[in-house]
């Protein structure tokens, strides 16, 4: 089992639902990047998913957009965002993802990124715009690696495909609620509750929603349903403000907390 799947594993035997946070690397600094993982881990989140900047996203809404530029103009690239996990791994056994488009891996060369990944101690990936109908490449690096393969469900996922998806992820499914970006306003809870039962019944496979989650209450309401929930624009708001405000990390941990527990309860 990885320590992704671990991770779920021991919170379920909580009897609580997993909190998974998101920031992008190298906003506001890489090394403020560091910073801020540890405060979110000090928060209690269980995993965290690390963005690689890129500058043609398509999943992701103008909060994180914004923050990829940034993070850009910084030089932050793929060899930097490793260093920072091997950095990471050595203060923190948290269970530590990557989200990238397919572009940068590819420039990268799909070998020498999971073995490099592997090398800094990274847990999963997450590449929003690889389907897994062409993933064999990554598939079969994540297979060797033993670093998850983490694939995405939409709404608008035929049931034939999704039996396809849940055959090759592996560490969670992601399961997006909507159709539109990171940030877009959550609509329709109930039938994401729906969606999710379906997905559960096919699949032991723990199953992630994510997009649209911003609030304690949208936790708790997603948290009735799936085995964790992925917040991601709702803190880089927060991190947005490193420069202007001393106590951002403060801020940070404590909504990171709220967020976990109510996930709890």
């Amino acid at each position: 089992m990885s320590r992704i799947e671990a991770a779920l594993r021991k919170v379920q035997a909580k009897r609580e639902k997993g909190l998974i946070a998101y920031v992008m690397a190298g906003d506001p600094s890489l090394e403020e990047s560091a910073k801020i993982i540890l405060e979110i881990e000090k928060g209690g989140a269980d995993l965290v998913e690390i963005g690689i900047p890129f500058s043609d996203p398509i999943a992701d809404g103008p909060t994180i957009q914004k923050a990829s530029e940034r993070a850009l103009r910084q030089g932050v690239n793929v060899r930097k965002v490793l260093d920072l996990v091997a950095n990471l791994r050595r203060q923190t056994k948290i269970p530590l993802i990557l989200m990238s488009y397919c572009n940068p891996i590819y420039a990268f060369g799909i070998e020498s990124f999971f073995k490099e990944a592997k090398r800094a101690g990274v847990d999963g990936l997450i590449v929003p715009d690889l389907p897994p109908e062409e993933a064999a490449d990554f598939i079969l690096q994540s297979r060797k690696t033993c670093i998850d393969q983490i694939f995405l469900a939409a709404p608008t996922t035929p049931l034939e495909r999704l039996e396809k998806i849940i055959k090759v992820v592996t560490g969670f499914l992601y399961y997006v609620p909507l159709t539109g970006v990171t940030g877009s306003e959550l609509k329709g809870k109930n039938s994401i509750g729906e969606r999710v039962r379906q997905i559960k019944s096919l699949t032991e496979k723990p199953v992630a929603v994510g997009f649209g989650i911003s609030t304690p209450e949208d936790a708790k309401k997603i948290g009735l349903e799936a085995d964790a929930v992925i917040v991601g624009s709702a803190l880089v708001r927060i991190i947005e403000t490193a420069s202007s405000d001393s106590d951002y990390l403060l801020r940070l941990s404590g909504f990171v907390s709220s967020l976990k527990q109510a996930l709890r309860s």
